[in-house]
């Protein structure tokens, strides 16, 4: 089981549209059985998916705090089959507060997924902070995929991500954590782009995926019907390069698996 985190300490980075609508195809077109996670408090992933986040009876708080709740009682399934939600909410910001005492107050996602079975993918989707709720979900993930959008400031808040991770490797022991994956998005053909493009190039020649996910109408438009752009556009110029870039991914992992196996 692949345990995937998309992280970005920046927000508008596309996250929850990778985690989404990679997870969609991975489950649709590949018939994978995938868990999204959504560890953000604006439950994007949920109104991604067509899922009222406001009327859900359990949330990923009660199974970060509640230690008889398990995931199969808080996962949710989709409207596309093999694609299961564990959704979040507004009440998510309490988790640092009603952990805070608890010694393994960083590891509560990490003991929750550590015995889960029956899914080839864990793909979870981040905040756009610092803080309590991520490290548990560097803890918890084995790869982490960086969305850097190409904009000014962009590559400071990938070097943020970097440096994290070397420190979750050193302080927790986390040896086997890993970017496996860098996107850039929200790109568009101007000179800045070009500029940021060819810097994160050169900085993750390994690492940098090879398509670029450029502004699209109808991935907004899929987003704001709760649907996933497989089911709103599949043969739109939007669902090629989400297509390209689940490719991508799916490779990579297999490669990894292989290097690891050697």
């Amino acid at each position: 089981m692949r345990r995937i985190a998309f992280i970005n300490e920046k927000g508008g980075t596309c996250k929850t549209t990778l985690a989404v609508n990679l997870g969609a195809w991975l489950a649709r077109e590949k018939g994978k059985k995938v868990l999204v996670v959504d560890l953000d408090t604006q439950g994007h992933c949920g109104k991604s998916l067509g899922v009222d986040v406001r009327q859900a009876s359990r949330t990923v708080l009660d199974l970060l705090v509640s230690p008889e709740v398990s995931v199969p009682d808080v996962a949710l399934s989709t409207a596309l089959p093999n694609l299961w939600l564990v959704p979040s909410n507004k009440s998510a910001a309490d988790f640092p507060l009603l952990v805070a005492s608890h010694p393994d107050r960083e590891r509560k996602l990490e003991q929750k997924l550590s015995a889960l079975e029956g899914y080839d993918f864990v793909l979870l989707d981040s905040p756009p902070s610092t803080g309590l709720v991520t490290t548990n979900i560097f803890l918890a993930a084995d790869e982490i995929v960086v969305p850097v959008a190409l904009t000014y400031l962009a590559l400071d808040g990938c070097a943020e991500v970097l440096g994290t991770v070397q420190r979750m490797q050193e302080q927790y022991g986390k040896a086997d954590l890993a970017v496996t994956m860098v996107v850039p998005t929200l790109y568009r053909r101007t000179a800045l782009a070009e500029e940021i493009l060819a810097k994160l190039r050169s900085y993750f020649p390994e690492t940098l995926c090879k398509t670029a996910l450029g502004f699209n109408v109808k991935i907004d438009e899929a987003q704001s019907h709760g649907r996933t752009i497989w089911e709103y556009a599949p043969k739109s110029k939007g669902a090629e390069m989400l297509e390209a870039i689940a490719r991508e991914l799916l490779v990579r992992g297999e490669k990894r698996r292989k290097v690891s196996a050697a």
